[in-house]
């Protein structure tokens, strides 16, 4: 029902939240137990669980609005973008690497990509099948603009949950277990305060919560690389965490909030799609190009001092993002943002999203094919 929706949202948000305190020491119980293959392989399980669950408890929903075919050459076109553009940054940098198999992956990739724009403007434009991102989420210039901060950022982002635990392992020669409880905090400072981040964006607008927040995660990040080979926790590695963690708990909850009120209202659950999606994308590109480039290819980690350089340059450029992201978010976002479309809240105000922004359902009035009073029809 739309009044449990909430409540709902808050549930999910929580058990998000103690599952995000639980994996680090899950996953690094596991590394040290077991081997690192059995990270992926405890999913196995687990999905299989959520599958019996969902299939005996999840009643069946679907949009009554919604017609023709799913988008399968929109799907695969992106799908094949994103993995040619991978594989060329990753392997581009290598020694040995096949320059002709760069070169190949990457026209692949990009070719992919212009041939998922055009169809995705086509079906927006006719309407069957559906496509899968309707072009016309990007009307807003705000939107567009708040999906740009998103991928520098989360580029950075990417970077600090890629290598972080990494490097605690390899060069400050903490256990697995020990490496991964080092960001327990940021999940813990996350669930305490994305929801108050939430409601002083809403009380005084977006823009400066974001810029202050991006600031703030931009001077811990560069805190994070006075890691070394004889690194203290309390004195090096928590500070940077907990400056890191205000940071980000500063600016998820303004920026979902900026995506849906800067979208059309029928669009609110594409929009926040897109800006998951957007999110993702940028981490992957990111991660795949920048390490490398700073040298940590073949055996690196086999040398901590030549992993410790490699760290260092990554998380400056990684911090770099996060501050350009910054003076994007000063310039582009209003002030008047989350006033302009007091309809399009977050409901997912918190969570512990270090991965990519929540994903937000699309509002009830949408589903039923009534517009909120008063919303307007585009920001």
């Amino acid at each position: 029902m739309p009044e449990d929706r909430p409540k709902a949202v808050g549930a999910w948000s929580g058990l998000g939240g103690i599952a995000g305190a639980i994996g680090p020491f899950l996953g690094g119980w596991l590394v040290s137990a077991a081997g690192w293959r059995w990270v992926f392989l405890i999913n196995l399980p687990l999905a299989a669980i959520v599958v019996a669950v969902a299939v005996r408890h999840v009643p069946e929903t679907r949009d009554q609005a919604a017609q023709g075919r799913f988008d399968v050459r929109g799907a695969v076109l992106a799908a094949l973008a994103l993995a040619g553009i991978t594989y060329a940054l990753t392997e581009a940098p290598q020694p040995g690497a096949s320059r002709l198999a760069v070169i190949v992956a990457a026209a692949a990739g990009v070719a992919c990509g212009a041939g998922f724009v055009l169809t995705e403007r086509q079906r927006t434009r006719t309407g069957n099948p559906e496509a899968m991102v309707p072009l016309d989420v990007f009307a807003s210039k705000e939107f567009t603009a708040v999906n740009l901060v998103t991928f520098v950022v989360y580029g950075g982002l990417g970077l600090v949950f890629f290598l972080f635990v990494v490097t605690l392992q390899v060069v400050a020669g903490y256990s697995p277990v020990a490496a991964g409880a080092s960001l327990v905090p940021l999940t813990l400072l996350l669930l305490l305060l994305s929801a108050r981040a939430g409601a002083l964006a809403q009380k005084i607008g977006p823009r400066k919560p974001m810029t202050a927040g991006l600031v703030v995660v931009t001077i811990g990040m560069l805190l994070m690389t006075r890691i070394g080979l004889h690194t203290s926790y309390l004195t090096d590695v928590l500070p940077a965490v907990v400056v890191f963690a205000l940071g980000l708990s500063a600016v998820v909850a303004p920026l979902t909030a900026t995506v849906l009120a800067t979208a059309d209202v029928r669009h609110a659950g594409v929009a926040s799609g897109v800006n998951n999606a957007v999110a993702r994308a940028a981490s992957l590109l990111f991660v795949a190009a920048i390490p490398p480039l700073a040298g940590l290819t073949g055996n690196a980690q086999s040398h901590p001092l030549v992993f410790l350089h490699g760290f260092r340059i990554a998380i400056v450029v990684g911090a770099a993002l996060v501050a350009c992201g910054a003076v994007l978010s000063f310039f582009t976002i209003r002030d008047d943002a989350l006033r302009a479309a007091p309809a399009a809240r977050p409901e997912c105000t918190i969570n512990c999203p270090v991965g990519a922004p929540p994903l937000e359902p699309g509002p009830e009035e949408v589903r039923s094919g009534h517009q909120t009073p008063g919303a307007p029809e585009a920001a």
